[in-house]
């Protein structure tokens, strides 16, 4: 069936605008649902066992210190440590026993016949299992002295420190601070066994698994993973057909005039969105080689190889876990982005043949900007989570210390001027296409593309350290998934449809229906499909059915992708050596079929409710992330790299290009496929046989069987730092051979560029 531009434009626009009543929905009912902070917790004679002000306290201890990047909270957050909601209320029920057992018995627990014990658990149980109508928080007898004694275990393990563990001494401050985060994790542990009022089930729907304080799966989740089994069936065949039933146009590259690299004039702008390379591939040096020591701080957690022992330093007192992880996941969004904002800048001439006035001095400007902006954000997570950055402009100039937006406030809203000042580059650059096409045209898509990141980049800006941390979750989601699964999702789209034009492989207004038909897959369930993340947090649990749905057809966009990599393959084939951009299309295909394993298949598994229950926060998770976020993302970005530096390099070879994108493949594999993978199913046969803590404990990790599955993520783990040190190496190189830059009065116009004059 044949589909106007103009009828996709309108679907597109009535399906943005429901998301947005979907989801703003969601914002009011996460900020009157959300679980309540008392002003107190009360002991069973009345006297105070904490406050609301501890509680918030707490929670900013939590963000000032990194402790997002050492464990998480309701799931959320790094592996490396305990799951701080998991761990309190697992400790919780520990010291209820402890006290029940000596009060009735006279005894330790452990020493109790099993009838004993029984009559105990039930006394546990009994009192986890209560409702909240408001006021303060009653403790009873056994509950106010087990949260005593689990601030006296949060003060020894995350103040005096925990070599075992990893975690190195002051990691919070003071003995008053440690205390306060105990309180901020007793609380999300009391929401975790606290009913929510007028339903049968806690505010963060029974999770986590915790048999002993009886919290187990609800109803729902069985159900409703039931119901996305069969919506899987339904929409990866509603894919297909609509793929083979819609009028899509597919790449040529036989009998087509394509532009040779040396034919392409180069513009100033260019040359300075080429200087976007070298800097993202440093950044990508230092992420692979940090992930290479989180990898082995799971193995050694106090030391590296006995370095530190030899050369008189304490590695995990300097760099501990937590900033590692930190680093490691904001230079993977920093090389990214910055590949992705260099070929925006890089394309607009291919297709224009335009240079805007001191459009190059502009460009070299925004890189400038985005490395102070960078470097500043990193010294500051150093400098705020090691204590340097104290009072009130902690989270504004140091660690804001939420996974993914770790930055302070300052640097993030420099990250966001830098976005926005992107956007005014390209719309410069595109200017005469702006003016002649539609509001849906190709080159309108990459700009409300780009527009849509920096849009859900704001989301990050409507919380405090104040907040309530289940509305604080509700926002941060918003950047994080809603980057990935929706505004990424289009750019890597249209970022690919405006590259087959501007190598004059497809027609600009074919490009535009192939680009807004996948933007529209994307947008109609990536957007909403964000609520899979709202499930145990302590949002309402109509994000269960919600969240199920969405995040299932999801994998309608994969589809379309993971098919339309296939067909750029069989063009690619077909046509030889002959074709001069093949190596730059092998990094575009392995990003469709990565971002299909990632995103889709490793997606769609551990986002089953019944799975995602027992599964959240494991290592599961990790494996769906790196294929996603490397295998779909990244390799795009090098894609798109090897792009700009075959045009732009005198004397081009692509080996080394080559070996590291067969390392970079070969890598991932093996990372992913023998070591992560396996432990994250070690670790849901853990959690679903004995507890969700369990499966997050350090005893867990110092399994034999785990140790081995950790060193075996060092040939893969090794593969890929060799691949990326190569690949830098190769991008210095070949700044070497740059082509000359041409005048922009004498530029002759691109083949893609003729043709859009008659593309109409």
């Amino acid at each position: 069936m044949k589909i106007r531009r103009r009828t996709i434009a309108r679907v597109l626009v009535a399906v943005f605008v429901f998301n947005l009543v979907v989801m703003g929905a969601g914002a009011y009912l996460a900020y009157e649902q959300a679980p309540p902070i008392p002003e107190r917790v009360e002991g069973p004679d009345g006297e105070t066992v904490a406050t609301g002000a501890d509680i918030s306290a707490g929670k900013a201890v939590f963000q000032q210190d990194g402790m997002m990047n050492h464990g998480s909270i309701l799931g959320n957050g790094a592996y490396f440590g305990e799951d701080y909601t998991a761990d309190a209320l697992d400790l919780k029920t520990e010291y209820m026993k402890a006290y029940y057992a000596r009060e009735r018995y006279g005894a330790e627990y452990e020493s109790l016949p099993s009838e004993e014990r029984a009559a105990v658990d039930s006394l546990v149980e009994s009192d986890l299992d209560q409702r909240y109508g408001g006021g303060p928080i009653e403790y009873s007898a056994a509950e106010a002295y087990a949260h005593e004694r689990v601030r006296e275990t949060y003060v020894e393990r995350y103040h005096e420190g925990a070599a075992e563990r990893g975690v190195p001494a002051g990691m919070i401050s003071s003995e008053e601070e440690a205390r306060d985060f105990a309180d901020f994790a007793l609380w999300t542990a009391w929401a975790a066994h606290t009913e929510r009022p007028g339903s049968t089930h806690t505010y963060t729907n029974d999770w986590p698994y915790a048999p002993d304080a009886g919290n187990e799966p609800t109803g729902a989740a069985m159900t409703w993973s039931v119901v996305a089994m069969i919506l899987l069936v339904g929409a990866a065949g509603l894919g297909i057909w609509l793929y083979r039933s819609v009028d899509l146009p597919e790449p040529e590259t036989e009998h087509i005039d394509v532009p040779r690299p040396g034919d392409i004039d180069l513009v100033p702008s260019q040359m300075a969105a080429l200087s976007f390379v070298p800097v993202a591939a440093l950044l990508f040096c230092g992420q692979v080689l940090l992930g290479g020591l989180l990898a082995h701080y799971y193995v050694e957690r106090d030391a590296f190889f006995g370095l530190g022992e030899l050369l008189g330093v304490n590695v995990i007192q300097w760099l501990p876990f937590a900033i590692a992880k930190t680093w490691h996941i904001d230079l993977g969004v920093l090389w990214i982005a910055t590949l992705w904002l260099g070929a925006g800048l890089f394309l607009p001439a291919l297709l224009t043949g335009y240079e805007p006035d001191n459009q190059g001095r502009y460009v070299y400007g925004l890189l400038g900007a985005l490395v102070v902006v960078a470097v500043g954000g990193l010294a500051g997570i150093w400098l705020g989570a090691q204590g340097y950055i104290d009072g009130a402009l902690w989270w504004v100039l140091g660690n804001e210390g939420l996974e993914y937006l770790e930055v302070g406030k300052l640097w993030q809203a420099g990250l966001l001027a830098g976005f926005l000042a992107w956007a005014v580059l390209v719309a410069r650059g595109f200017r005469p296409l702006l003016k002649r096409e539609a509001t849906y045209g190709l080159a309108h898509m990459i700009l409300y593309a780009g527009g849509s990141i920096a849009l859900l980049f704001v989301a990050g800006f409507l919380y405090t350290p104040k907040t309530n941390i289940v509305v604080t979750e509700f926002w941060r989601w918003w950047v994080v998934h809603m980057w990935v699964e929706g505004a990424f999702e289009f750019f890597i789209v249209a970022i690919v449809g405006i590259t087959l034009v501007s190598m004059n492989l497809l027609k600009r207004k074919s490009a535009e229906k192939a680009v807004m038909f996948e933007a529209l897959l994307v947008m109609s369930t990536g957007v909403i499909g964000v609520s899979h993340h709202y499930w145990w947090v302590g949002l309402p649990d109509l994000w269960v059915p919600i969240g199920s749905a969405f995040s299932t057809l999801e994998l309608l966009p994969l589809v379309f992708i993971l098919f339309e990599a296939l067909n750029e393959y069989r063009s690619l084939v077909g046509q030889g050596e002959a074709f001069p951009y093949t190596l730059p299309f092998m990094f575009i295909i392995a990003s469709g079929a990565w971002n299909f394993v990632g995103a889709g298949v490793l997606g769609f598994f551990i986002n089953l409710p019944l799975v995602n229950y027992y599964e959240h926060g494991t290592y599961l998770t990790v494996g769906h992330a790196h294929a996603a976020m490397f295998g779909a993302f990244g390799f795009l970005a090098i894609g798109m790299a090897t792009y700009m530096l075959r045009i732009s390099t005198r004397d081009w070879s692509g080996r080394r290009l080559r070996w590291a994108f067969w390392l970079w493949n070969a890598g991932l594999a093996l990372m992913v496929f023998v070591s992560v993978l396996p432990v994250g199913f070690l670790q849901l046969e853990t959690a679903f046989t004995a507890s969700y803590d369990a499966a997050r404990s350090l005893a867990f990790y110092q399994r034999d069987t785990v140790q081995l599955l950790f060193w075996a993520r060092m040939p893969g783990d090794t593969m890929l730092i060799a691949g990326t040190l190569l690949f830098a190496y190769d991008v210095l190189d070949k700044l070497r051979s740059r082509r000359e830059v041409t005048a922009p009065e004498d530029v002759r116009l691109p083949g893609p560029a003729r043709s859009l004059q008659s593309d109409d």
